[in-house]
């Protein structure tokens, strides 16, 4: 009897494209790169943006972001570096400092202000916006503050640091887990010449973020501060290694598949839910939002 020998043929995904990002100003004049603009929400899916923030003139960030509405979406915002107070319409409140995150679904609207609590230093993070269901677009706003201590990491024999803030990597499931969405988001800290390999969902839309150093995917040399849209060929996994000691993000998610319509700090799936949303802020109504533990 003839016997055959089947392998598994893992693919790794390619870079489909590089993005290094738009600098701007946010807020009251916070300087930031837009990494994810709005042209590029389609095509990553469920995503809708990544700021990208690292000033050490005070000048810089001081400002921070004083009350602004949102409503049908999730933000993300992921500290590396200095300290950020959050306060909501309901008078919620909690400080986020280095290695430590906040959770927000925006939900049917509130309004919020995240202000520096630091006059001088380094101030570094990100905000990612993932874009919630259309059946969940009017939920009760949520929020949870995520300190360094409750984001699960591992280290790999070969060296690296993984935290996993959304999602799970090598059996190590992160601080938060979203239905319909499905986000993985880790931040990988690589020492020079180790390498690391992620899988990544079959049909999920992915990308990370270089935010140190410089690092090689499959055959693709991306730098500090640029953005590798990975290639959706299959489920894959993407492999990266680190020419220097290097920090990257790596985010994937389930697309929703869903219209997209954005103006400003409302997203919702078309042009009447924005007005609706509009005629509901100018209203008072975002002011009297209950805000829920996630």
């Amino acid at each position: 009897m003839n016997t055959q020998s089947t392998a598994t043929v893992v693919e790794f995904r390619t870079v489909e494209r590089l993005v290094q990002g738009i600098a701007t100003s946010d807020g009251a004049g916070v300087r930031l790169t837009r990494v994810l603009t709005q042209p590029l929400q389609r095509r990553l899916d469920p995503f809708l943006m990544l700021d990208a923030f690292r000033n050490e003139n005070p000048d810089d960030y001081i400002g921070g972001f004083p009350d602004h509405p949102h409503r049908g979406f999730e933000t993300v915002t992921y500290m590396i570096a200095g300290r950020m107070r959050h306060h909501d319409s309901v008078g919620n409140s909690g400080l986020l400092g280095p290695g430590g995150a906040q959770w927000m679904t925006t939900g049917s609207g509130l309004i919020h202000s995240e202000l520096p609590e630091q006059e001088e230093g380094l101030m570094e993070g990100f905000q990612l916006w993932l874009n919630l269901p259309a059946k969940n677009k009017m939920v009760a706003p949520s929020y949870r503050d995520i300190p360094p201590a409750a984001i699960p990491e591992f280290t790999t024999e070969d060296g690296v640091r993984v935290r996993v803030i959304a999602g799970a990597s090598h059996g190590t499931a992160g601080a938060v887990q979203r239905p319909d969405t499905e986000p993985l988001y880790l931040d990988v800290h690589l020492p020079a010449g180790r390498r690391f390999v992620q899988p990544i969902a079959a049909g999920h839309n992915a990308f990370t973020y270089t935010y140190r150093g410089s690092v090689n995917i499959a055959g693709t040399t991306v730098g500090d501060r640029h953005m590798a849209i990975l290639a959706n060929n299959r489920a894959g996994e993407v492999y990266i290694e680190a020419s220097e000691d290097a920090r990257v993000l790596i985010i994937a998610g389930q697309p929703l598949k869903e219209p997209i319509a954005q103006y400003g700090p409302f997203v919702m799936n078309s042009t009447e839910q924005i007005y609706q949303a509009m005629r509901d802020y100018e209203a008072g109504k975002f002011e009297a939002a209950v805000v829920q533990s996630l």
